[in-house]
């Protein structure tokens, strides 16, 4: 089997069973880096670094220069440290187009001010499906693949693609379609396009929640996701996949990080600032998804 073209560098951050990837190939200098993210305490109200700094460290180990960081989606589950890893080594900051469409959505539950813009400025590059990233030695394409959220986007490089939360490794399934936006039947139609990619293609992973303990894992590929991916292999049809999903999600509760999270990411990863103290702060929405009726209890 011929070697890949490209070398795929995995970060894991245990707070949110996420996977941060730093691509690069072997003739140039250029890489990219995917999903990165802070560690956030709730409980102390405290951000931290560790995590990003990883991936700070294997950039500046191999000499590399950042060129762009892509977000595969506007994550309910952790802080991106997309910001922050500018700020530090540059490279511009990449998401679906359709990031405004969540935007318009937590702007509102929020309470963000007029004007904050709501067709994805904050970000440096907004792509369409097929739209392409040129580097020196490799070239990304990026696949909307809505489902999860309306925003979502794969992205492919070389013999690989990065799905974000469209596929779990195949023990695990798919991800969840109750977001503000998702839709189960979308999901299932934008999985059909990954598995129209030649079956040898590469196949990492956003997460990995290691169901019966076993060790974590990363990475399979598009004949073994459409062979044994539980939730949507190639046996299962739409209706079937869209009762499971359905069905299932109503069960699973809230992400814990979801409310902070957002709140950065549909920012770039730039926090938001209060307009008293210009100090960095996160507001917690209440009642936002549910709740007993409080207007008795509201400050007049």
């Amino acid at each position: 089997m011929n070697a890949s073209p490209i070398h795929v560098e995995m970060l894991f951050h245990e707070q949110s069973s996420t996977f941060t990837y730093v691509v690069h190939g072997f003739d140039s200098d250029e890489c990219v880096v995917i999903d990165p993210c802070l560690d956030i305490d709730l409980a102390s109200g405290s951000l931290h670094t560790s995590s990003v700094e990883k991936v700070s460290m294997y950039i500046e180990a191999k000499n590399l220069r950042c060129r762009y960081i892509l977000e595969t989606h506007a994550h309910a589950d952790h802080l991106t440290a997309a910001y922050y890893l500018k700020a530090k080594h540059g490279g511009d900051i990449v998401i679906g187009a359709f990031i405004g469409d969540i935007q318009k959505t937590f702007a509102e539950i929020y309470s963000e001010p007029t004007d904050f813009s709501l067709c994805g400025e904050q970000f440096d590059i907004l792509l369409n499906d097929g739209d392409e990233l040129v580097l020196d030695d490799f070239t990304i394409k990026s696949i909307h693949v809505p489902g999860h959220t309306p925003a979502c986007m794969a992205y492919i490089v070389e013999d690989a693609v990065f799905v974000g939360d469209t596929l779990f490794m195949p023990d695990s399934g798919t991800a969840r379609c109750d977001f503000p936006g998702g839709d189960a039947r979308t999901l299932f139609r934008s999985i059909q396009r990954l598995f129209e990619l030649p079956d040898n293609t590469r196949v990492f992973v956003c997460h990995d929640y290691q169901p019966g303990g076993r060790e974590l894992q990363f990475e399979s590929s598009i004949a073994e996701q459409k062979l044994n991916n539980i939730h949507v292999n190639h046996n299962v049809t739409e209706s079937e996949y869209v009762e499971m999903r359905e069905t299932r999600d109503a069960t699973l509760a809230m992400p814990k990080l979801m409310l902070p999270s957002l709140q950065v990411n549909i920012r770039a990863g730039a926090l938001p600032v209060s307009p008293l103290t210009n100090k960095a702060f996160i507001t917690l929405p209440i009642n936002a998804f549910g709740g007993d009726d409080i207007s008795a209890i509201k400050e007049k």
